[in-house]
Order: structure tokens, then C-alpha cells, then sequence
């Protein structure tokens, strides 16, 4: 970390996968990458931080991703310091009891489509199944390496969260790590390019 860094954003994958947010910034996620990255550039002492399984999972997912030349000295790929952070152990207690009520709607969610099987056709049930399993068991949870990477690395850098992802969002908030909320992104970044 360079000393004169005022702030460190910390983008997550869905600010520009996530049509809702890239928008703000472009056409299609990869011309919004290149355009956050532009008016990051623009703000003076602004730094933008990615953990690298993150930047590689945004790679596989955005053809034609590409750095500005005027974004390169801001934009860092880096990870969390993984051996060295540590964590508050209520959050272990609360993660763990949370799983528990996910993994008991996940089974009920189960019984469900069972109960449905006599009445609709396989296809349907296994469309609802799927849909509804992954809304108790992944919806507003930490549910990936990369999202815990994004925390840590927030964690470490006393960064800012950048997220579309309401797991990441509420595990930034119980952590008090800084972040903001998807609709205000552009107006955020715009921002900081007047407080130089």
C-alpha cells in the first residue's frame, strides 16, 4: 500500500456481471469494467483492489476483459493476507447456526417437490426444486472462497466493499467494514473524483 491511497475500493464479480449494476457504467460487463476502472483513475488517491480468485473468476466470466492504461497504477490484484487475519468467533456461531436453518429449508424445500412429483411433470419439479434449494441454502450468504476473500481483503485494507451479492453486503455490515450498496456505485465513484 502506497501512502498516499486515501480510499480502496473493493469490487466483487457482480458489480459487473449483474445487469442491475454494470449498466450504470456500460453496455455489457466488460465495457463496465473498463469504465469503473476510468473514472477510479480519474479520482486522486483512489485505489481499486481485487483478491485474485476473484479477478480470475471475472476473467472466466467477461470476454474481453482488459485494463485501461490509465487504470493500471490504481487497479491491484491481491489477495487476503489469509494466515495473518483474524476473525471475531461470534461470527463462526453465527454462520454455523444459520447453516443449520438453510440445511433444514433446504430439506423441507426437498419434501416439497416430492409431494409435487404425483402432480406435475419431472422437468417442472426439478425447475422448482432447484430454484427454491438454492434460495434457502445460498441467498444472503457467504457462499463462495471468492466472497470470503473479498471480506478479508476489506478486512485487512480497511477497504471498501463494492458488492450486488446480499451474503457479502450483510457479513460486511456484522464485520463493520464500509460498503456500498449496489444502486449507489456510480454516484459513489463519481464522487471521490471531487474530493481530491
Amino acid at each position: 500500500m502506497t501512502t498516499f491511497e486515501k480510499e480502496r475500493l473493493i469490487p466483487d464479480t457482480s458489480i459487473f456481471t449483474n445487469p442491475d449494476v454494470y449498466r450504470q457504467f456500460g453496455e455489457s460487463p466488460a465495457e463496465a469494467f473498463r469504465r469503473f476502472l476510468e473514472l477510479a483513475a480519474e479520482a486522486e488517491g483512489l485505489a481499486v483492489y481485487m483478491p485474485s480468485s476473484t479477478y480470475e473468476e471475472l476473467k472466466k466470466m467477461v470476454k474481453d476483459l482488459r485494463i485501461p492504461p490509465r487504470a493500471r497504477a490504481i487497479f491491484k490484484v491481491k489477495s487476503p493476507r489469509k494466515y495473518e487475519l483474524q476473525i471475531p468467533a461470534f461470527l463462526l456461531y453465527e454462520f454455523i447456526e444459520d447453516l443449520r436453518k438453510r440445511i433444514n429449508k433446504g430439506l423441507r424445500v426437498a419434501e416439497e417437490a416430492v409431494r409435487l412429483s404425483s402432480a406435475k411433470k419431472p422437468g417442472e419439479v426439478i425447475n422448482i426444486l432447484r430454484r427454491k434449494y438454492r434460495e434457502a441454502l445460498r441467498e444472503g450468504i457467504v457462499d463462495s472462497r471468492e466472497d470470503l476473500e473479498l471480506i478479508l481483503l476489506a478486512l485487512e485494507l480497511d477497504g471498501i466493499v463494492l458488492s450486488a451479492d446480499r451474503g457479502v453486503l450483510l457479513m460486511a455490515d456484522k464485520l463493520g467494514i464500509r460498503y456500498v450498496p449496489p444502486a449507489e456505485v456510480r454516484e459513489t465513484l463519481e464522487g471521490f473524483r471531487y474530493l481530491g
